[in-house]
C-alpha cells in the first residue's frame, strides 16, 4: 500500500510529535508511510464557519496532493470527518451550482482516522506498546458521532502493556472546543471544558488521552488553569511508546 500521513494544521503547527508518533507506530507495524510536504489545510475551519466556497480550493488541493495514495491516515477525527463526510457534500453542492465536480469523491473511502486504519485495515489492536500509567479516554465529537469510531480507541488502549484504563464519567459529552465555537462562545466553551477536566480528574488518572489534539489543546489549557495533576496525551503517542523508549 502507498500510505500518506495527513498531519493536519494543528498538529503540524503545535504538535509535530504526534505526527512523528504516527510514523514510528506504522513503520513498526510494517507500513511504509509518506508525508506529502505539499499538503495544506483541509478547509474545515472555513466550512464550519459558513465559507463553503472558500473551502473548495483547499479541497481541490487536498485531492491533488493525496489522490495517488492507496490510503490516507490522519491522527484527527475532525479533519478525517471533513474529508470523508463533508467533501462529498461540498462536491454535490458545487455540481448543483454549476461549478463542476469540485472534489475527488474517491478520496473519502480511503481516508482513515488512525484507530480505524489500525483496527479495520491492519487488523491489529495490540501494537506492541508499553505505557505504565493510569489513563482515561475522552472520545472527541467528530470521531464519536461522524466517523463512528466506537470502541476502537479503547480496544487499542486496553492492549497496551502497563496501561490501566479507567472510565471517564460523562465521556460522550462534548469538551467545549468545537473550533470557532470556543472563540464565539468562550464562556460556554470554558464551562464545558472545566466539567470535562473535573470528571477526568475524579478518576485519579495521570493522563487524559484523546485522538484529537485540538480538543486536547483546549483541555490542556483548562487543566493548567484548574491546576490539576492530569496531563493530555494524544493516543498516537501512547501507541508509539515502547519499553526503553523516550518517556511521553
Amino acid at each position: 500500500m502507498r500510505v500518506a500521513l495527513f498531519l493536519t494544521c494543528v498538529n503540524d503547527t503545535l504538535y509535530p510529535d504526534t505526527g512523528r508518533a504516527v510514523v514510528a507506530l506504522l513503520t513498526r507495524l510494517g507500513v511504509e508511510v509518506d508525508f506529502p510536504t505539499a499538503q495544506t489545510c483541509c478547509g474545515q475551519p472555513h466550512y464550519n464557519t459558513g465559507y463553503r466556497h472558500e473551502a473548495e480550493p483547499l479541497a481541490r488541493r487536498f485531492a491533488e496532493v493525496f489522490g495517488a495514495y492507496d490510503a490516507i491516515v490522519t491522527p484527527s477525527g475532525s479533519c478525517g470527518a471533513m474529508v470523508r463526510e463533508l467533501y462529498p457534500r461540498m462536491g454535490e453542492r458545487a455540481r448543483a451550482e454549476g461549478r463542476g465536480d469540485t472534489l475527488a469523491t474517491a478520496l473519502a473511502p480511503k481516508t482513515y482516522e488512525l484507530t480505524e486504519f489500525l483496527v479495520d485495515v491492519l487488523g491489529v489492536t495490540d501494537v506492541g506498546a508499553y505505557f505504565p500509567h493510569t489513563v482515561t479516554y475522552h472520545p472527541s465529537c467528530h470521531g464519536l458521532r461522524m466517523l463512528g469510531l466506537g470502541d476502537r480507541p479503547r480496544r487499542l488502549l486496553e492492549a497496551v502493556e502497563g496501561l490501566e484504563l479507567v472510565e471517564l464519567p460523562g465521556a460522550e459529552e462534548c469538551c467545549g472546543f468545537g473550533g470557532t465555537f470556543a472563540v464565539k462562545n468562550a464562556d460556554v466553551s470554558a464551562a464545558m471544558g472545566a466539567d470535562k477536566v473535573r470528571n477526568a480528574a475524579s478518576t485519579g488518572a495521570e493522563v487524559l488521552c484523546g485522538a484529537d489534539n485540538s480538543c486536547l489543546m483546549h483541555l490542556g489549557g483548562t487543566m493548567a488553569r484548574l491546576r490539576t495533576d492530569l496531563r493530555p496525551v494524544h493516543l498516537a503517542e501512547i501507541l508509539a511508546s515502547v519499553k526503553g523508549g523516550a518517556a511521553v
